[in-house]
């Protein structure tokens, strides 16, 4: 079954409905009352609407083999509710859930019978539910599905930019209530704490304060005198990059695309013979799996860093594996080409991945957070706090705009190279005269080596 877009954000909206009506009973049950637990005012619980979209996105292939079905749903759904809780975490310096209580959690964010949980239900939609809730979507008016969807899909965007103000006027009152507790204070310093005041009392309408009280009283964790005390522990750092921020993922991100370019480099070299380019990027040697690669398991296992050797191989198998597949997907659905091919290994899952590449990840994962990361991370940090700013901030505008550009181009190239095209017959606007002159086939098969003949398909 084809999916369509339009499936895809019906089934977003209906599984973010059902999520908050579990989360509502569950509440209910511990509680003995009505709370609303989601972010947003509305019914909904996102979360589980992204992890209904990401399943239908990246698992429906794996129908055949059930196993595979519930593995990928199980790292999948763990995966986001990970990475869900550890951006409010760092948002909010406090959880908004917490599995510690449970055996086998990981950093109290995920739990291992939560995360079965999720694989069983991964099965379960995909192979049963998502076919009946399309069908039943798809006898929807195609415009009157299109107003729909817009219609909520305003609405939550609504809801979560006020519940977003909401939230950042509790951040700035926590921030005025800790500059004004200070006993020294400098006359910029004054002059910081009134505009916080002036900007937290504009904030502070009678919507955002109705918002504000349902919050906290959903997450008890985020009200503002937990807020006040978590900035008030919080010592502002005068190193760059500190930690594992985001100056130090990026840094990492950009040192590993590049390091990672290399190693491919060197690796076709010595396997095949030759020198071809393992670019993702038009602009310079860098390979973007690799550096989010870099980035994505060290925001991950940081703080298990200081674990033993097979916890961090394990670790690393499996979010390695995991990453390359949803790479392999996205890049397939994004640009209609493949980047590489597994079939001709042993023990590969659709080509996208196999098992001994995946202990590569594993390996990699020990290598990197046992010896490399540290030596790197104290080198960032001695980089002098302003420099490193700067620098950072250029280098971030400097890939964004090399990635924009690189697939526009390789969208381009793809469409040149498209049965149905014909020079003669296309007329071409601005963009795609500018696409054809600076990046012509020849350009883009010495970056793009492994798409040749790809293309054409």
């Amino acid at each position: 079954m084809t999916i369509t877009w339009l499936c895809l954000f019906w089934l977003f909206f209906f599984y973010s409905f059902i999520g908050w009506c579990i989360e509502v009973c569950a509440a209910a049950v511990q509680h003995r009352k009505f709370v609303n637990r989601g972010f947003v005012a509305g019914p909904l619980c996102p979360i589980y609407g992204f992890g209904a979209m990401l399943f239908e996105i990246f698992l429906p292939e794996l129908t055949e083999d059930p196993f595979f079905l519930f593995l990928g749903g199980f790292v999948l759904a763990s995966l986001l509710e990970y990475s869900t809780g550890m951006f409010f975490e760092k948002v909010y310096k406090r959880k908004l859930w917490d599995y510690s209580r449970f055996r086998y959690n990981v950093g109290g964010y995920i739990c291992l019978p939560f995360s079965l949980l999720w694989g069983v239900l991964s099965v379960v939609t995909v192979m049963f539910a998502d076919p009946l809730l399309c069908g039943l979507f798809d006898r929807i008016p195609h415009l009157l599905s299109v107003v729909l969807l817009l219609g909520l899909g305003g609405l939550l965007l609504l809801d979560t930019v006020s519940s977003a103000l909401s939230t950042l006027s509790l951040q700035i009152q926590a921030k005025h209530r800790v500059e004004a507790s200070l006993e020294k204070q400098s006359a910029r310093l004054d002059q910081i704490t009134e505009g916080l005041g002036e900007t937290s009392r504009f904030l502070e309408n009678a919507l955002t304060r109705h918002i504000q009280k349902r919050l906290q009283k959903s997450y008890p964790s985020i009200s503002l005198d937990t807020l006040v005390k978590a900035r008030a522990e919080h010592k502002k750092s005068t190193i760059f990059a500190e930690g594992c921020c985001f100056y130090k993922l990026f840094s990492l991100f950009f040192i590993g695309a590049f390091l990672g370019d290399i190693t491919e480099t060197i690796f076709c070299r010595i396997t095949a013979g030759v020198w071809m380019s393992r670019s993702s990027v038009v602009y310079g040697p860098f390979s973007i799996v690799w550096g989010l690669g870099c980035a994505f398991l060290t925001l991950l296992l940081y703080r298990y860093r200081n674990k033993s050797d097979s916890t961090i191989f394990l670790a690393g198998t499996l979010l390695g594996g995991a990453y390359e597949y949803i790479c392999s997907v996205f890049t397939e659905m994004v640009f209609g080409t493949i980047f590489w091919d597994y079939s001709g290994f042993a023990f590969n899952l659709g080509g996208r991945i196999n098992l001994l590449y995946c202990f590569f990840w594993g390996i990699a994962a020990v290598v990197w957070l046992k010896l490399i990361y540290p030596k790197l991370s104290g080198c960032i940090e001695k980089i002098p706090k302003r420099t490193g700013t700067i620098v950072c901030n250029i280098l971030i505008v400097f890939m964004i705009v090399n990635m924009l550009i690189s697939a526009l181009a390789l969208a381009r190239y793809t469409e040149r190279n498209g049965a149905s095209y014909s020079v003669e017959t296309t007329e071409l606007n601005g963009l795609e005269q500018f696409l054809d002159t600076h990046y012509p086939d020849a350009r883009m098969e010495r970056i793009y080596p492994n798409e040749i003949g790809r293309a054409h398909v």
